[in-house]
């Protein structure tokens, strides 16, 4: 998707000869007039209406509520104040009541994989941006040190999944565990953290994960997983926005995410939020056009019903 251009250049006064010795009341009239028209140069990089416009941001909850907001915050404030358009954060309890509040059209930005399927599709949220990290995999995991070594050994045992909408660490990796008619206790917990401390705890003898933040949970807590099946690679979550977004703060806020890695303040920031979840340190936004989630339409096509 290209990017409109914002026009950030420094108001440059023309056609006024600043040799010459200019009256007191002549130079406070001069003085006004640069400040007006640095004024009016200040109000053209911004997009049109931008003062007034305000848009909820919702990310799944893939950590806890302390967590993502420890990330996400510093994040959409910078990117308010290059774009001019304010965003607000807004999660719920669980990933599923996030996901509530997308399809009842209560938010205009979100960080999802939710929005994939055919039904979903038809509602015209718009992929603008991802992340550039590494590709991710469903998996289904134990601990290392647990006794169970293979999908079979979880027959008729407890399984806990962040959430009834996670298609990465739910819909893959039951859909696995049906297609290979293995029978076990579900579970949900609301997001990737509560599932950890379940299998910690011993209520769950294995979770269904998104590698991602498998990995991170790992490296945070120091404690080491054992991999018991995972899918193909696939793309981190997308930047999407709503239908309702005019294009001008679509753009405006797309190229302050994809522009922030370039950045020296939006590059520390970037880093400093990857380091609190163990993504890699270069993390930041690139430009989508949604076609790198082909993978995630087509497992909609011969997942069982009831995951569809």
């Amino acid at each position: 998707m290209a990017l409109h251009p914002m026009h950030n250049q420094p108001f440059q006064p023309t056609g006024i000869n600043t040799s010459m010795p200019i009256p007191n009341a002549s130079r406070r009239l001069f003085t006004a007039s640069l400040l007006l028209g640095a004024a009016v140069a200040a109000m053209a990089a911004r997009p049109a209406n931008a003062e007034n416009a305000s848009y909820q941001f919702s990310p799944v909850n893939q950590y806890g509520i302390e967590l993502t907001a420890q990330y996400w915050n510093p994040i959409i404030d910078y990117v308010s104040k290059k774009a001019g358009v304010q965003l607000r954060l807004k999660i719920g309890r669980t990933s599923a009541d996030t996901t509530a509040y997308v399809l009842a059209n209560e938010v205009d930005f979100v960080f999802t994989n939710h929005l994939f399927s055919p039904e979903r599709d038809k509602l015209g949220w718009r992929t603008v941006a991802r992340r550039n990290t590494p590709p991710i995999h469903s998996q289904i995991l134990v601990l290392e040190d647990s006794p169970i070594k293979s999908l079979e050994q979880l027959a008729d045992q407890s399984v806990v999944f962040p959430g009834p909408e996670a298609l990465v660490a739910y819909k893959y990796s039951y859909a696995q565990l049906l297609n290979r008619k293995i029978p076990v206790h579900v579970g949900f917990s609301g997001n990737h953290d509560g599932a950890f401390a379940q299998l910690v705890s011993g209520k769950a003898q294995a979770v269904g994960a998104n590698s991602q933040l498998g990995d991170g949970w790992s490296r945070r807590e120091g404690r080491k997983l054992r991999v018991l099946w995972q899918s193909e690679a696939l793309h981190d979550l997308a930047l999407m926005v709503s239908k309702n977004v005019p294009d001008n703060h679509l753009h405006a806020v797309q190229r302050a995410f994809v522009e922030m890695g370039g950045d020296p303040e939006g590059r520390k920031i970037l880093a400093t939020a990857s380091e609190l979840v163990k993504l890699p340190p270069s993390t930041a936004f690139v430009i989508s056009t949604g076609s790198e989630y082909a993978a995630y339409r087509s497992f909609y096509q011969t997942a069982p019903a009831s995951l569809r």
